[in-house]
């Protein structure tokens, strides 16, 4: 029995073969509300939810300004220390991101390759909707852990000694920039993970994406447009101007082309679960 999601065809010629479907079968058709529940199940039970906290919480300590050197200049304003702080709040999140969002969207379609894509088709869940339900329920956990990662970094550097006004908006900016990128990339692996029964190539798409989306800080924003990991750094409203503390200055991330890179992420995802649809059908 294959294993992929392109697999549920067969079982569709053998209802054809049975002359009609059941009635309780074809009166069952769970909402997409209740698939989303269903899948939040399935991430308490893979301990998913623990995963995203874990990283997070990693995530902030390795940003936040624990040593000396770095609370050094949180109370002069001349040091810049809050863009000097999202810059490298950037960075870690370019490094962690995409592990999180490979690891935790591989995981969960994972489990269907074992027979749940067709136990998800005899409750009226076609592959597509599958996935966008995965899609959905890991928003609502990787939402609110962002924005609290985020809050909690600024605490963290409040409780050091940052006494320079915060800019707010730049740094709201940022975070819902960081949430679009990551739930973009997110649906994207979830899609990957459902064509593709080899999870470790999968998860390692996401590690070298880490060290791609690292790299781009330093490479030119032409291939940093090009590439999908390249958004985790576009996002960033900071640049480095010199090799010295407080030589950091705010930028305007190109709009247009993140704005670009969501809605070509948004259409695959639209495309491809269609496609998925009308394949089970």
């Amino acid at each position: 029995m294959s294993r992929s999601p392109r697999a549920i065809a067969p079982s569709v010629g053998l209802r054809e073969r049975g002359g009609s479907t059941s009635p309780s079968t074809a009166g069952q058709r769970l909402s997409f509300a209740a698939s989303v529940r269903l899948e939040l199940v399935k991430m308490r039970r893979l301990r998913l939810t623990v995963v995203v906290l874990v990283l997070a919480v990693i995530a902030v300590l390795f940003a936040a300004p624990l040593s000396e050197s770095s609370r050094a200049g949180l109370d002069d304003p001349s040091a810049r220390p809050w863009e000097a702080l999202l810059l490298q709040y950037a960075l870690v999140s370019a490094l962690f991101s995409p592990i999180l969002v490979s690891v935790t969207a591989s995981r969960l379609t994972d489990i269907e390759h074992d027979g749940g894509w067709y136990l998800a088709a005899t409750a009226g869940l076609t592959p597509g909707r599958l996935c966008r339900a995965k899609l959905a329920a890991l928003a609502i956990v990787l939402v609110p852990t962002l924005v609290l990662q985020t809050v909690a970094l600024v605490g963290v550097a409040r409780a050091g000694g940052a006494t320079v006004p915060l800019a707010i908006g730049v740094w709201a900016g940022y975070t819902a920039g960081l949430i679009a990128v990551d739930l973009a990339v997110c649906a994207l692996h979830i899609l990957l993970a459902a064509v593709v029964d080899n999870q470790i190539l999968c998860v390692g798409i996401g590690l070298l994406g880490a060290f791609i989306a690292v790299y781009m800080f330093l490479a030119p924003q032409w291939l940093a447009r090009l590439l999908p990991w390249g958004y985790w750094a576009l996002i960033c409203p900071v640049t480095q101007t010199g090799n010295h503390l407080g030589e950091v200055a705010i930028v305007m991330p190109a709009l247009s082309w993140i704005a670009g890179f969501l809605c070509l992420a948004a259409g695959c995802v639209h495309v491809m679960t269609a496609r998925l649809d009308r394949i089970e059908r």
